[in-house]
């Protein structure tokens, strides 16, 4: 009862949100089009690629300068990468959006901020600076243009496909930890990477939970082919996958972060309850950065994982 409550009145907010943006955002003439590029590039999504940085964690290199540099270095290319996507994406929907209540607003081409004529160059720019990623990071520019074709494939067609969907999703963020293992040269645990797909999979799940609870079907297309139950139950197995799968990776390769699974456990009932009770959670990055508790259950998830791996008590 109260869930249900609190979702039409977050809708209902949303909806009053949405007319005064659309009384009081000025006229796209008298923003400036460098600003809607910059906002086209999504840099708030940037965030997701921090399962880049994983595996330095992981393997205990945090320490070391050139091993940092390179993982930072990967960050820096999927993040260009992800933003040529979001850029793709966005220039295919741009009928689409203009006929969706948010996104006509928020969306830079959509809400005719920024035009296709400036996108384009901005597009070309994002893939020769990613061009030029294969002269100092080869092999992470391999994953990466996995990637590209990937979202390609999803921009186009994957998007359309139930379950699909979801499972691209997911293992973008599956290439996100190979891409910072191939950054730093260093294998990763095959529990690494079903956990990452479980947490992925949770995540997405969500995502199209959240979007049919709000949006309804008219929110995307291939929700005409899902349900919030089934929804429901994809969330479930995975969020319970990434729960084994990652205490699995924990008590096999690295006991010493078992002090980490708490935070693990906590992270996944809160984002739960932002999701049931809140109405909110259709967009992870956003829960993350507007919901203290979460930002900080991430928080003491890595301080504890720096300080379990730290070189100096690494050999207690």
């Amino acid at each position: 009862m109260n869930s249900n409550t609190n979702q039409v009145a977050n809708k209902l907010d949303s909806d009053s949100d949405t007319s005064t943006l659309s009384a009081c955002a000025p006229a796209s003439s008298e923003r400036p089009v460098v600003l809607g590029l910059i906002r086209l590039m999504r840099p708030r999504q940037w965030i997701k690629n921090a399962f880049v940085l994983a595996p330095l964690i992981f393997a205990g290199l945090f320490l070391e300068l050139y091993a940092v540099s390179q993982a930072l270095l990967a960050f820096v290319l999927f993040s260009l990468a992800s933003s040529a996507t979001y850029i793709i994406n966005d220039l295919r929907d741009i009928e689409e959006d203009r006929k969706h209540p948010v996104k006509s607003i928020k969306r830079p081409l959509a809400s005719g901020w920024v035009k296709p004529v400036h996108a384009y160059p901005l597009l070309a720019g994002l893939y020769a600076v990613l061009i030029g990623g294969f002269f100092v990071q080869p092999a992470v520019m391999g994953v990466i243009v996995s990637y590209l074709l990937l979202n390609l494939a999803y921009s186009y067609w994957l998007k359309y496909q139930p379950v699909l969907d979801i499972f691209t999703i997911a293992i973008g963020f599956v290439l996100r930890v190979y891409a910072g293992a191939m950054a730093i040269d260093v294998p990763v645990s095959s529990w690494m990477f079903v956990t990452t797909l479980s947490l992925a999979l949770f995540l997405a799940a969500i995502k199209r939970r959240q979007e049919l609870t709000l949006s309804g079907e008219a929110g995307r297309k291939v929700l005409k082919m899902y349900s919030v139950s089934i929804v429901d139950k994809f969330a479930e197995i995975s969020a319970t996958g990434a729960l084994l799968f990652y205490s699995f990776f924990v008590m096999s390769a690295r006991p010493e972060l078992v002090v980490t699974v708490p935070f693990v456990l906590f992270g996944l009932f809160r984002y739960w309850y932002i999701v049931e009770f809140l109405g909110e959670g259709e967009s992870p990055t956003d829960a993350l950065l507007t919901d203290k508790q979460l930002m900080l259950t991430v928080l003491g998830w890595v301080l504890a994982s720096l300080w379990a791996l730290w070189p100096t008590g690494m050999g207690a």
